[in-house]
């Protein structure tokens, strides 16, 4: 058995192994107690608002996928007429069964989530430990869904056609999947939150899951469709860009010995088995912290990793310990961003408790301590992201021409390595904050509220853990792609005998065209997904506001009298899908328009522009926005006056700002960055031979 069929074989294995302890955890969760019928009918309303909301933005995506498979079929990789047809159609194929795949993975993280969310909160009842471990494990499968199908699609498809530019077209259907299943699953949840918030909390002092509010059910639903499926899609194209990028690079270096290309499938697989026993071993004491255990897992996972990569490093001919020190420091450097992330976002550490003290003084002084630590909080993770592609650069730089962008993309994939345990702790969260509504729904008394609340809060350090990570690894991947670029244009340019690109130079003028125009996208495309979020919970307060006035008994909260809660879903559901779609296309012309003006290097350009304030802005707001999320959670907690108080008002007048930011713009602004790249990419043939000033 040569190299590349052994690691085929245990890469196979290992995603065997991943479906199979899903599907374990799915029965485990199934058990699980579920009996209060107030519990099970809300459950089941969030379950099929879920469902008709994702039924509709498939519809949607299906159609928006039709027509770019036919585009796809015509033009790529080289246009059709060309003669070169398998190509084309290889590439068609790849790009649907990477947006069906990403579909599936959703599809099945919603399905366990709204099944999870009921048996925790009754959990709670019993404490914090077993309802930890309903979430975590409802959480598990998703993570596991996620990674295994990314990993088996990937496989698939180079054993398939043994050409890794086709990759580019499967990571490109998972990228224009996940940038649109986020935007519109962010600007639901945000809409439904942003309402409920801001008419129950603030103008009629209702706690926050009141089923009085009409807006609840709907921000329910929203934490599945946006912090379920929504990131499930993101990290699934974070994934898949990051191995296609490092297989582009590795088969070009590989000379026919399948080597490089090999280590990047090894290492893949022993992370998602690193994942599988992480999860495995993710336990909480009857009165532990929450927090600190998710994190060990995480920290587990990579001791992990790191180990059993060093084994195969060590035991495999022709792996390179450079480029295992590469994805080594692309992991530690993860790891540093989720822990600098933690100190800005954690209700336990110093800056949280200074924002929610501000808050005393007013709702404006709320925003601005928020806004200026969370412009501080991106520091460390450019940081952190500059010094890992550094280093990777360098530590491969000797291996010869190629190995040092290589070394970069294998950070990528280091850092992207323990994606399975990632997803898992992102996912726990909205099962543990659909679990605290349905709590207090479900009238289950303050104790349980009291440790679901204990269990959200962890969910919410945790949730700015884990988009820290996702886009720290998407920074990578699209430095990665950016040499993945370079390199299927420079196929390009020397068959038009034009001359190869070698890099950018900034005093070039289309160089520089292209990145100014590259900086301004991501938050043109943020502000787009933002006004989207407002103009619908806009909306939705006045629905709120009239069925107040209407129905009779509402407000006093009569036992016989309910909300129209279908009419909030259906407001944050069309106002989602009428939004979704013209943010993405904005990225993708915007990128095919400068291609064509500028040429190859101003695409070059408006990467690195795209690049830079992408990456600057989607931190900032992540982090913001976690920040005033839990500000809120410790004023709510007691401390500063306590629910009801003026600091309270302020602050969740400042979650509703930093909602959009954290859970819609702000985790988007990663998968757009990666589809411009992926277009860029897919495109270099076109824009190598046809530009204004190219």
């Amino acid at each position: 058995m040569d190299l590349m069929q052994l690691v085929y074989t245990a890469s196979f294995f290992a995603v065997i192994i991943a479906f199979a302890y899903a599907v374990y955890l799915h029965f485990w969760v199934k058990k699980q107690p579920a009996v209060n019928k107030k519990i099970i009918e809300v459950s089941d309303l969030i379950h099929a608002g879920a469902n008709t909301f994702m039924r509709k933005e498939y519809r949607i995506l299906a159609k928006f996928a039709g027509v770019a498979a036919v585009l796809i079929l015509i033009l790529l990789p080289s246009p059709i007429w060309n003669g070169n047809i398998i190509s084309n159609i290889s590439m068609m194929i790849a790009y649907l069964a990477g947006t069906i795949l990403s579909a599936i993975a959703g599809k099945i993280g919603i399905l366990v989530a709204t099944q999870a969310n009921s048996r925790a909160a009754e959990g709670a009842q019993k404490g914090l430990k077993p309802a930890f471990l309903i979430g975590f494990r409802g959480g598990a499968v998703m993570g596991l869904a996620v990674v295994g199908f990314s990993l088996l699609g990937v496989m698939a498809v180079l054993m398939i056609t043994a050409d890794a530019s086709v990759l580019l077209g499967f990571s490109f259907g998972a990228s224009s999947l996940a940038l649109f299943a986020k935007a519109g699953g962010g600007i639901f949840t945000k809409t439904a939150d942003v309402a409920a918030d801001l008419t129950g909390k603030v103008e009629l002092g209702i706690p926050e899951d009141d089923p009085r509010n009409p807006a609840v059910i709907a921000d329910n639903v929203g934490d599945n469709v946006g912090d379920v499926a929504g990131m499930g899609a993101d990290l699934f194209d974070s994934n898949v860009a990051a191995m296609a990028s490092a297989l582009v690079m590795a088969q070009a270096l590989d000379g026919g010995t399948g080597v490089n290309s090999a280590m990047v499938f090894c290492y893949a697989a022993i992370g998602l088995l690193a994942s599988i026993i992480g999860i495995a071993c993710a336990r909480v004491g009857k009165n532990g912290n929450p927090t600190r255990a998710l994190n060990s897992s995480t920290y587990s996972t990579t001791a992990i990793f790191i180990v059993l990569t060093a084994a195969a490093t060590w035991l495999l001919d022709g792996f390179e310990w450079r480029i295992w020190g590469a994805s080594a420091v692309g992991l530690v450097v993860g790891v540093i961003i989720g822990i600098t992330t933690d100190y800005f976002t954690d209700d336990s550490k110093p800056i949280v408790q200074k924002v929610a003290h501000a808050s005393q003084s007013g709702a404006a002084f709320t925003i601005l301590s928020g806004v200026s630590y969370g412009f501080i909080s991106a520091l460390p993770a450019m940081v952190g992201i500059a010094v890992s592609a550094l280093t990777a650069y360098k530590l491969c730089e000797p291996l010869g021409e190629g190995y040092a962008l290589f070394g970069i993309a294998m950070a990528a994939v280091g850092m992207l390595s323990i994606v399975g345990m990632i997803i898992s702790n992102d996912a726990y969260g909205p099962i543990v904050d659909n679990a605290r509504g349905l709590a207090e729904m479900g009238g289950l008394g303050e104790e349980t509220i009291r440790v679901a609340d204990e269990l959200d809060s962890a969910g919410n350090t945790v949730k700015a853990v884990t988009k820290g990570f996702s886009i720290g690894a998407a920074g990578l991947t699209v430095i990665s792609l950016l040499g993945a670029y370079m390199s299927e244009v420079n196929v390009s340019l020397a068959s038009l005998g034009k001359e190869l690109i070698t890099g950018f130079d900034i005093m070039e003028p289309t160089v520089f065209f292209g990145i100014l125009i590259g900086a301004a996208v991501p938050a043109v495309f943020s502000a787009m997904l933002m006004l989207g979020v407002d103009k619908n919970a806009q909306k939705m307060v006045q629905e709120i506001h009239r069925q107040f006035r209407e129905i009779a008994g509402l407000r006093e909260g009569k036992e016989d009298v309910k909300a129209d809660y279908d009419t909030c879903i259906n407001i944050a559901t069309e106002g989602a899908l009428h939004e979704l779609i013209p943010a993405g296309l904005l990225a993708i012309a915007a990128t095919v328009l400068v291609g064509f003006i500028g040429g190859p290097l101003a695409i070059g350009g408006f990467l690195l522009g795209n690049i830079v304030s992408g990456l600057f802005l989607a931190l900032f707001m992540s982090n913001a926005g976690g920040l005033w999320d839990n500000s809120k959670k410790y004023i709510e907690a007691g401390n500063e006056g306590g629910k009801g108080s003026e600091a309270h008002k302020a602050a969740v007048t400042g979650d509703t700002v930093g909602d959009p930011f954290k859970d819609t713009a702000g985790p988007s602004i990663n998968t757009q960055i990666t589809v411009v790249s992926l277009v860029a990419s897919l495109l270099a043939s076109l824009f190598a031979a046809i530009s204004f000033f190219g």
